[in-house]
């Protein structure tokens, strides 16, 4: 399985919403580090599969109906990809679409997700979450 593959089994799963998925797909070791100012999580760098699931992905799909899609993708020396793209979806308290570009830097070690550094333009997510209209 490439690198790109196992970066996009993981796309797959939070399309889904299906968490054991995602928690299939990272490392033990799991690091992931969330974009300053990004709202729902509860961390911003989370040590561990279960740690980034209950502080990052958890509060977000409890906030928010939307997944990453990804359209570009450059595949770096030995375990990195990054990938560019949009998140796609909605507010669910108030509705409000979200269309958020995103930048994924990820590590991959024994064919699972080991790192994560991801930057969002978290103006639109908090923009969505407002009542304001």
């Amino acid at each position: 399985m490439s690198n790109r593959d196992v970066v996009e089994k993981f796309y797959r799963a939070t399309q889904s919403g299906d968490a054991a998925a995602i928690l299939a797909a990272l490392h033990p070791r799991f690091e992931g580090w969330v974009a300053p100012g990004m709202p729902s999580v509860t961390v911003t760098r989370a040590h561990g599969p279960e740690a980034a699931l209950m502080g990052i992905w958890g509060p977000v799909f409890r906030d928010f109906e939307i997944a990453p899609f990804a359209e570009e993708w450059v595949e770096g020396r030995y375990d990195s990809v990054v990938v560019t793209g949009h998140y796609r979806g909605s507010a669910r308290t108030t509705g409000k679409q979200v269309t958020a570009e995103f930048a994924h830097i990820w590590h991959i070690a024994d064919g699972k997700l080991r790192t994560l550094h991801q930057y969002t333009d978290t103006w639109q997510w908090h923009e969505a979450l407002s009542d304001a209209a």
